[in-house]
């Protein structure tokens, strides 16, 4: 095998790895774009279930209010 040759498959075979590294950066792309929209997706689920406890919670404060109010009257 001569040197012109041994440097085509050296160049054969760096044209290989290039093409595999761009295939890797285009699924990692993908991968990461679905990541962020999915912790999007999550945390405005975590905002919404956050803003209903706290609902929960008043409305339960409430109701121990007004049980201890009905409770003293007695």
């Amino acid at each position: 095998m001569n040197e012109q040759e041994t440097e085509s498959l050296d160049l054969a075979a760096l044209e290989a790895r290039v093409d595999e590294l761009i295939r890797t950066i285009d699924k990692l792309s993908n991968e990461n774009r679905a990541l962020k929209s999915q912790q999007a997706t999550l945390s405005a689920e975590r905002s919404l279930l956050i803003e209903k406890t706290e609902m929960a919670r008043t409305r339960v404060e409430s109701m121990i209010a007004r049980l201890k109010a009905m409770e003293t009257r007695q």
